[in-house]
């Protein structure tokens, strides 16, 4: 039991995780329809500027929460305004364009910054552990759960339930007959985008005290957040947590057993067979037209 209470919070680590960075992609291409291969670098952009804040002007990671979600977002909005915009309904041509842009800010990363590891130390009062179902937790962890549970619950809020989701809703199913009423599509696919580059910088920003920060960082977790996005069901916010879940809580007791590598490959094996059975994923829910 208590094997299995371990591996079990070790799964849910995993999940908090992908859940923040596939909740932005999930967001993104449920609204735009543009798969954003640069979302990896996004992540990666998080997790420089949280060592940026904290580093060069003593910034907190909790205090850095809201700088770092703005200057991505920031960025993602002037992306797809100047680029993304341009390539709607071209799927190859958006798939090239946002791949390019990744290459671009690992790039400027290199240049600017250096291609040597960097290391940020988890704030020294989440640095303890706590005692959880028998089972000693770090503190950091849980408050990472905690985070992305929030962060969800805001997302599913923002859509579901205010003037904006409202229209972020109606210009997904039918974008035609939304600007018809007056609803400004660009303003919200580029509102949407920048929402779901903040998201996946937020990622970044915790995963950078648990893991070096790298140019490339983004490509280990983009190929995880694609798996959970199309394994949910794409377009489904609750499918893309449960896919979290399935995804996070299986490679942890794979990984149990053998180890990250093979836990890794067994777990895609899996995702492929369940799409092969349900190649629209677990929670599908129609609504592009």
């Amino acid at each position: 039991m208590d094997f299995f209470i371990s591996q079990f919070i070790s799964g849910l680590s995993i999940t908090s995780i992908l859940l923040m960075i596939a909740l932005g992609l999930a967001i993104i291409y449920g609204t735009t329809g543009v798969i954003n291969m640069a979302h990896g670098e996004f992540v990666m952009i998080g997790a420089y500027t949280s060592w940026f804040l904290q580093t060069k002007l003593g910034m907190g990671l909790i205090a850095s929460i809201i700088p770092i979600f703005l200057i991505t977002a920031a960025m993602g909005f002037l992306i797809e305004r100047l680029i993304i915009r341009h390539l709607y309904n071209r799927l190859l041509d958006t798939i090239l364009a946002t791949w390019g842009i990744g290459v671009i800010l690992q790039q400027f990363i290199r240049l600017s910054v250096g291609s040597e590891l960097k290391y940020l130390e988890i704030p020294p009062y989440m640095a303890e552990s706590m005692s959880l179902f028998g089972q000693q937790v770090s503190i950091y962890r849980v408050f990472i759960f905690l985070f992305a549970i929030t962060i969800f619950i805001l997302a599913w809020f923002i859509i579901f339930k205010t003037k904006f989701g409202m229209k972020l809703r109606a210009v997904t199913q039918k974008k035609d007959i939304a600007s018809c009423f007056g609803v400004n599509s660009g303003a919200v696919y580029s509102a949407t985008f920048a929402f779901g580059t903040g998201i996946a910088a937020l990622a970044g920003a915790f995963i950078a005290p648990l893991k070096s920060i790298s140019p490339d960082m983004g490509t280990n977790y983009i190929i995880d957040a694609f798996m959970v996005v199309v394994l949910g069901g794409v377009e489904s916010l609750i499918g893309t947590a449960a896919s979290s879940f399935i995804i996070g809580e299986t490679s942890s007791f794979i990984a149990s057993f053998s180890n990250d590598t093979l836990a890794k490959a067994l777990v895609l094996v899996i995702t492929i067979l369940i799409l092969r059975i349900k190649p629209q994923g677990l929670f599908t829910r129609k609504i592009r037209s």
